[in-house]
């Protein structure tokens, strides 16, 4: 498989995964790897709090309105890579606006009215934002959308949200943009979920769990899974550096990375047979930085891994 045929699957594509295992900078340099294969990318980050922006080089956060974190063309003839962020406020004054309610839409956010009306339904923060999702999927106003999720416990809440409003509001326009939220998010292809976890046992057991709630109660299909922070291997680790000076510290440094690299295989072996799903790869960074360098880096990983992928229509 390429990298172009591995984001054409689906027009939205989310990432998820455990806080901490690197989804922000999975999202940055899936967008990347995206652009790099020629399909413009839109970034669309629903808590306001990742680091999407300095990924990029961008200094100030992202906002609601939509920016360009990297511009196509030059001698890679990459496509554009944009981002924004989406708040329920924001998402609820838009919505109000396009339907001729500017003025009380104005009203309802600066009197806090939205969390009143969160309380009453719950879900209803959550489908203001999965609702412009769709409308963005609708637009084609971009060939990919990558949508950075909540940490993996808020993620099937937040995708589950569609599914409670159908249960709670029997008529009506929140009604109506439950049922396109649900239709989006359960036709694999218009939408997808991948998976981000590290190799260890704690993030693998979460990621399973989570993915067998994605498919089970929300109904969404799923791309893969990113294995992030893999340490390369590093081969000669049991040869004996004899005599030099500081060869204990080499032995003990050799033997550190030697358990580390059997605990990641047997991690990575352990996922692979809880859950059949497509494996990408992501080196571990030795870095507390993640810049543009950064991400190129990993984006050429994620596309060499996925070209190790076997083609679905070979097996179809």
């Amino acid at each position: 498989m390429d990298p172009a045929g591995f984001c054409t699957q689906a027009r939205v594509l989310i990432v998820a995964g455990k806080g901490g295992v690197g989804k922000t900078t999975v999202t940055a340099a899936l967008a990347r790897m995206a652009a790099q294969a020629g399909l413009t990318t839109l970034i669309v980050e629903v808590e306001g709090k990742s680091g999407l922006g300095s990924a990029f080089g961008r200094a100030t956060p992202l906002s609601y309105e939509e920016v360009t974190l990297a511009p196509g063309g030059g001698p890679d003839g990459a496509a554009d890579v944009r981002a924004r962020t989406l708040t329920p406020d924001d998402a609820l004054i838009e919505y109000l606006r396009d339907h001729g309610m500017k003025r009380v839409s104005k009203r309802l956010t600066s009197s806090g009215a939205i969390d009143v009306v969160a309380t009453a339904v719950p879900g209803i923060k959550d489908i203001l934002v999965l609702g412009k999702v769709k409308s963005l999927e609708r637009s084609n106003n971009a060939d990919l959308i990558i949508l950075d999720a909540p940490a993996a416990g808020h993620a099937v809440t937040f995708l589950m949200s569609a599914h409670g409003l159908l249960d709670a509001v029997r008529v009506g326009p929140i009604r109506s943009q439950a049922q396109d939220v649900i239709e989006l998010l359960t036709d694999p292809a218009r939408c997808q979920v991948l998976l981000v976890t590290l190799p260890e046992e704690t993030p693998v057991n979460e990621v399973v769990e989570t993915a067998y709630k994605l498919e089970d109660r929300v109904g969404v299909s799923l791309a893969g899974v990113v294995v992030n922070g893999l340490y390369p291997e590093v081969p000669g680790l049991d040869a004996d550096p004899g005599d030099v000076a500081d060869a204990g510290a080499l032995r003990e440094a050799a033997a550190f990375r030697q358990a580390r690299q059997n605990l990641q295989a047997e991690q990575v072996a352990r996922l692979a047979e809880a859950l059949p799903l497509p494996q990408l790869h992501l080196p571990f960074l030795f870095t507390t930085e993640v810049g543009p360098a950064e991400v190129d880096v990993l984006a050429r990983a994620m596309a060499e891994s996925i070209t190790k992928l076997p083609d679905p229509a070979v097996h179809a």
